[in-house]
């Protein structure tokens, strides 16, 4: 168990109004900064979806954000999938809405099983043996339930080149990705990676737009379903949308500043 988990329950379903709205306010400053981002670079806001990032958030404050507007969530550890998934459950069904859940953390090959019934995307496929191993995991639960059923999956790329990131080498991703691509189990939708940790834009701009190109050959090549680029966070969001990101995942924009690690 992660050790913040010991300190905070991430089932909660109570809620301060002054917390909700520090959360409302949060979600509406985000989304104005993505639209102005979007239109700066000539592009819809439609075309840019934001993604809740809730690592540490309870139940309660990640309803108040889909109350607010949100629709895609996304966890970076299994057990905070787990351990919320109840209260999220019922929460949506109460409020007749439905989000979509990513994963957006390194995921251990003995967690595949346990996540699969909650999330429909990966974000974090940073291997061949990984990509085989979900694909495995997909096949027998399909097999268990006689229901046709794939996964989408999106590469992770690690453009920055440091060691603290994981991600495929760039060099890599071209053939890594049209081996995912013919797994039937999954559905390559897109590609993903971490803007690198420096001030210098230039730098960071051009991991995003190396990216952006090799999402634009894999569908030259033939690869129509990779579609998507998930990049930006809250420090870089603006850099990557005018890059072409569709997909952002912010946590500090629209929670504050976390209370655990």
């Amino acid at each position: 168990m992660t050790a913040y988990m010991d300190h905070k329950d991430l089932a909660n379903t109570i809620i301060t109004p002054e917390r909700a709205q520090q959360i409302s306010d949060g979600v509406h400053r985000t989304l104005e900064a993505v639209s102005q981002a979007a239109v700066k670079a000539g592009r819809e806001p439609h075309e840019v979806t934001l993604l809740a990032a809730t690592k540490t958030r309870d139940v309660a404050e990640i309803l108040s954000a889909i109350d607010a507007g949100i629709r895609c969530i996304g966890e970076n550890r299994p057990q905070e999938i787990l351990a919320k998934a109840d209260g999220l459950k019922q929460g949506l069904a109460e409020r007749g809405l439905s989000v979509s859940q990513h994963m957006i953390g390194q995921l251990q090959s003995n967690k595949i099983s346990k996540v699969l019934p909650y999330v429909q995307v990966i974000e974090s496929v940073d291997s061949l043996k990984l990509a085989e191993r979900i694909a495995r995991r997909v096949e027998a639960s399909v097999e268990a339930s006689e229901q046709t059923h794939t996964v989408g999956v999106y590469l992770e790329v690690n453009e920055s080149g440091e060691e603290s990131k994981s991600g495929c080498e760039p060099q890599e991703a071209l053939e890594l990705a049209a081996a995912i691509s013919a797994m039937p189990q999954l559905c390559l939708e897109g590609l993903m990676t971490i803007g690198a940790h420096v001030q210098d834009e230039k730098i960071v701009r051009r991991g995003f737009e190396h990216l952006r190109n090799l999402r634009d050959s894999l569908r030259g090549g033939g690869i129509e379903t990779c579609s998507q680029l998930s990049m930006g966070m809250s420090a870089d969001m603006q850099w990557a949308i005018e890059e072409g990101s569709t997909i952002v995942r912010v946590g500090t924009g629209i929670f504050g500043a976390r209370a655990f690690i």
